[in-house]
């Protein structure tokens, strides 16, 4: 047995392709199921704890609400069961993934070569491995040592380093920050190579981007282009849908915490478990994840520079605003609300993709524990939730086709937020002594061109 495990970390280390995945998800298919009454709805969350079956969207048996769509993963060993009792209890369904495991064959193909590549070589329209990505990180680093730096944010609970980038042009006076992460569920991949993709835009474009190259004067970006590193090897290599941290707990019985649902935002009180078995379990207690103490603790020491809080996520296409743990809403959620309706407009002009906007408890499902919520009371006044593509057709399976569009649409989409941002704090002032010089300027000619006349 042991012999066995070293064998798997072997092949970790390898970050080969999908092949050596060791969990398969032969004939299982993910179903989207539309309770259309009360009944409907009992009888749905009754299936899914009898079953114990995986809950793409929502992620809690009790978030399941009649006339929303439900998207389930089924074993194939349940499936026939499964649906003969919805056709019984005429509940509609229809099949959104037909094989799972051929779905992941088939949407992560690429093979990583263990030679490393260039900078140059480097392909923003495919998933990497971890190592890829510590290789990329450091190649960024050194190409980019004007405008770039490379720091070390904390360890993993299996003692990986978590590294951000700070980008922005130095300066003498203070700068304001805006905060990105992403990768805090393992599975979601696209969230991953988004970061990337920001990263290389912001690099490869600032000299010719008037925006950027402002923004960058004002304002630092701190990137964490994965949190989740321990999780995300692990659906690397061995469960491509894993979505939590590694911490073992229950005596070992169980495995990992869902890192978004562990930050001191009401912690567990809402939407999450204190179960270790589920993939929302919150942990022993706030920010009890070495991952989420090393975000807490450095946002924590730079609130007050911290313009904007953005965590990526996959799917859904949404635009989350605070807050997941009640209903209430931000103190400035009107202006938060207005400047990501002007970006999910922006998002759609690239490719027509619809984002819905709004608190996550209105549009989502109710969850607490969250980094997004968790930045708004400490006191950041801008904090999204990025759900990138899609609905459900490929769900965290997003095939590799579809990162250049998800990433230009995203982008474009967050530059009008970066915008706003930028706008707002730093040439306000500007504006607003311009107009009274253009005003002033005005009134001298006129009183002289009056005066001249008599």
């Amino acid at each position: 047995m042991k012999l066995l495990h070293c064998s798997i970390c072997i092949l970790g280390l390898l970050a080969l392709d999908v092949s050596s995945l060791i969990v398969k998800y032969n004939g299982d298919q993910v179903l989207k199921v539309t309770p259309k009454t009360s009944q409907h709805t009992e009888h749905i969350q009754q299936i899914c704890n009898e079953l114990m079956l995986d809950l793409w969207k929502p992620h809690m048996v009790e978030d399941i609400h009649t006339g929303t769509e439900v998207h389930i993963r089924v074993p194939f060993s349940h499936l026939q069961r499964l649906q003969e009792n919805l056709l019984q209890y005429t509940i509609p369904f229809e099949v959104m993934i037909n094989d799972v495991q051929e779905l992941i064959d088939r949407s992560t193909v690429t093979e990583h070569k263990k030679q490393k590549r260039s900078l140059a070589e480097f392909d923003y329209t495919k998933y990497h491995p971890m190592n890829d990505i510590y290789h990329w990180m450091d190649q960024i680093n050194e190409k980019y040592s004007d405008l770039v730096s490379k720091h070390y944010l904390g360890s993993t609970y299996e003692s990986r380093p978590i590294y951000f980038f700070k980008i922005g042009w130095p300066s003498d006076k203070p700068k304001k920050i805006i905060w990105m992460d992403c990768g805090i569920h393992a599975r979601e991949w696209i969230a991953v190579a988004y970061c990337q993709w920001f990263i290389k835009e912001i690099l490869e474009n600032h000299k010719t981007d008037y925006l950027l190259s402002r923004a960058l004067s004002n304002i630092d970006f701190y990137i964490v282009p994965v949190l989740n590193i321990d999780g995300f090897i692990y659906s690397w290599t061995k469960d491509r849908l894993w979505r939590k941290s590694r911490s073992p707990h229950d005596n070992g019985t169980c495995y990992g915490v869902d890192l978004n649902r562990n930050f001191d935002a009401k912690w567990c009180s809402i939407g999450a478990s204190h179960d270790c078995n589920t993939l929302t379990f919150c942990g022993t207690g706030p920010a009890s994840e070495p991952e989420t103490q090393a975000v807490s603790r450095l946002v924590g020491s730079l609130k007050s520079d911290v313009l904007c809080f953005f965590t990526i996520h996959s799917y859904g296409q949404l635009i989350l605003l605070p807050y997941g743990y009640m209903r209430n809403s931000s103190q400035n959620h009107e202006e938060m609300l207005t400047v990501a309706q002007k970006a999910a407009a922006k998002l759609k002009e690239k490719h027509g993709k619809e984002y819905r906007v709004g608190s996550a408890s209105h549009i989502l499902y109710s969850n607490s524990g969250s980094s997004r919520d968790w930045a708004t009371d400490l006191g950041i006044n801008f904090s999204y939730t990025f759900e990138l593509r899609d609905n459900g057709t490929f769900g965290f399976v997003l095939p590799e086709d579809q990162i250049k569009p998800t990433c230009e649409e995203t982008m474009a989409g967050m530059m009008t937020i970066i915008e706003h941002l930028n706008e707002k704090h730093f040439n306000s002032a500007t504006a607003v002594f311009s107009i009274t010089l253009w005003m002033n300027m005005c009134l001298s000619f006129v009183t002289g061109t009056y005066y001249s006349l008599f």
